[in-house]
């Protein structure tokens, strides 16, 4: 009975293991491998045979709150696949937050903030925890349209939901108020807002100068989830397939079916994202308000320069050099040094002049205008030999959502200087023709003043980049009825936020190439050491990159894996 029972078994092994081809499949791999005669001969058959494995699949999706680089809650999502019939952990990515880091907020607006972003994290982590965690299982990591797909649906589920607890929430306040207005109803009483306005005019002239400042864009409550699985695909996608993420979002862009075994080649050359790297803002009401960007182009190193052959060549200094010149004016001179940039600014130092450093890594200064601070920096360059223009360029900042005076209807371009749209335009002309080295403006205008964005572009737009950051809506807006709607500008500042999905950007830095618009990739304020921004910026062809001051850990790790990335296209030889 035993012997029958052994037969049945070697019988019923033998049709297995016939049905899965591993006969033919061990006489494939001894034939290959005994004219290689490896040193290493089980090793190289493991290789062999893990080819034949079935591809990976997700088994878990882990959603986990973390702190940011201010300390300030955010989403990590990680991704475990079955691999080889085992369970393993591929990867993890921190998403970063929308939330803005006010700098003078009040106390109640500071403690409405934290709630709003506790409330949305948690709900983030519960939405990755369980639904997404059982909608993704048994999916290939590998299939990142199916994934976003997916999420998408899911996403436009919740906002259906929201939407729906909305309106019931409105008509249950609609029939409380009901009776309320029908046994008092005061006669023409005017919001308090209101009263003023109708007294002088003021207002109401200001509202019909100027197109009304458009409605915040909503933000569904842990919509982070969405964005922060599709990044953590993707990287397990590139993990599984032993590619570097850049190299993957570049397949995936240029639409490649590729089948990966032990080398790759990127699909062509690319340039890096050249580094915007913020110098130096002011709180002050003022025109470019919020930070001045500048880098150096080493013409001087090399006929192809390099981030590295320009730090070993030029920038061997130290890190941070300060001199205090001694002249009447009390001019101080600051330089920062690294990479391919030479971050110079100077300005009169007054008591107070010098405020602080910024959590995005620039300091805070006190300056009359920017023209007197452009001619300081100038002044400053040609000291150190560096022509602007030449060897550097700079690029403003200009915020000018935060200048608008609604109730005048104009710019506040300095303390009681104010200008209309028609205005700044000409103010922009007369300042990139006096200082050509200025090589871009980001937010010259409100996005409203669609009309001036025109003429800015039609006067400017051979000279300079004109970007639209805040002035640009967030991605999910720019499709409009399958049509994606670019402002009128040179190009856009695209942020992996909240609900973004790894195809979306595919999709519309797509559509921004095929117009002729630069893409520039940025960092928002709750920024973690998660350095996939920059890979990110690399695949999708993003001519600049824009990551802060070379100041704290999460942002010097990103500047250092771009180094990495450039070393590693140089070496090889895809690097343009």
């Amino acid at each position: 009975e035993q012997q029958r029972r052994l037969q049945r078994l070697r019988q019923e092994a033998a049709e297995y293991y016939r049905g899965q081809q591993v006969p033919q499949r061990m006489e494939e791999a001894l034939n290959t491998l005994f004219p290689l005669r490896p040193a290493d001969l089980y090793g190289e058959m493991a290789n062999y045979f893990s080819k034949l494995s079935k591809p990976p699949v997700i088994c878990k999706v882990v959603g986990r709150k973390v702190l940011d680089g201010v300390g300030l809650p955010t989403l990590e999502v990680e991704i475990h696949c079955t691999v080889k019939n085992c369970e393993k952990r591929i990867c993890s990515i921190i998403i970063p937050s929308h939330f803005q880091i006010p700098d003078n907020a009040l106390p109640e607006t500071t403690e409405a903030d934290e709630k709003e972003r506790n409330d949305s994290v948690n709900t983030a982590v519960k939405w990755v925890n369980e639904s997404l965690n059982t909608m993704l299982r048994d999916l290939k990591p590998t299939d990142q349209c199916k994934v976003d797909k997916m999420l998408g649906e899911y996403f436009t589920t919740k906002v259906e939901e929201k939407k729906e607890i909305q309106k019931q929430e409105e008509e249950a306040e609609e029939a409380e108020a009901t009776p309320t207005l029908a046994s008092c109803t005061p006669a023409a009483t005017a919001l308090p807002g209101q009263k003023k306005a109708e007294k002088t005019g003021f207002l109401s002239v200001a509202e019909r100068m100027i197109p009304p400042a458009e409605p915040i864009e909503p933000v569904l409550c842990g919509s982070s989830a969405i964005g922060g699985t599709s990044l953590a695909t993707a990287k397990a996608g590139a993990t599984i397939n032993h590619i570097p993420l850049y190299l993957y979002i570049a397949l995936l862009k240029h639409e490649q079916k590729f089948f990966l075994r032990f080398k790759w080649n990127f699909p062509c050359s690319t340039l890096c994202p050249l580094p915007l790297v913020l110098s130096l803002g002011t709180t002050e009401k003022s025109l470019a308000p919020s930070s001045l960007h500048i880098r150096i182009s080493p013409h001087k190193v090399s006929p192809q320069p390099s981030l590295l052959q320009a730090e070993e060549s030029q920038l061997s200094q130290p890190f941070l050099i300060r001199e205090m010149l001694q002249s009447p004016s009390h001019l101080l001179l600051c330089i920062y040094m690294c990479a391919n940039k030479v971050i110079v600014f100077g300005f009169n130092f007054q008591p107070q002049a010098l405020k602080r450093v910024s959590h995005l890594g620039c300091l805070i200064i006190g300056y009359d205008n920017l023209e007197q601070l452009l001619l300081i920096i100038q002044t400053a360059c040609e000291k150190k030999g560096l022509k602007l223009g030449t060897d550097m360029y700079l690029a403003i900042n200009c915020a000018a959502h935060e200048l608008m005076d609604y109730v005048k209807g104009k710019y506040e371009t300095l303390t009681g200087t104010f200008k209309s749209p028609d205005e700044m335009v000409d103010m922009y002309v007369e300042l990139i023709n006096k200082f050509p080295f200025i090589i871009a403006l980001i937010d010259p205008l409100r996005k409203e003043d669609q009309q001036q964005w025109s003429h800015l572009c039609r006067a400017l737009g051979s000279k300079c980049y004109l970007i639209a950051e805040e002035a640009a809506r967030c991605i999910s807006r720019h499709k409009t009825d399958q049509m994606i709607n670019i402002p009128t500008c040179s190009g856009v500042v695209l942020k992996y936020i909240n609900q973004t999905k790894v195809s979306d950007l595919i999709e519309l830095t797509g559509h921004l190439d095929d117009q002729r618009h630069i893409t520039i990739l940025g960092s928002p304020d709750g920024e973690s050491s998660d350095d996939s921004l920059v890979d990110l910026a690399v695949g999708l062809g993003a001519r600049f990159i824009k990551l802060g001051g070379l100041l704290r850990g999460e942002r010097v790790t990103k500047y250092n894996r771009l180094r990495a990335i450039e070393e590693e296209l140089a070496k090889n030889r895809t690097l343009r």
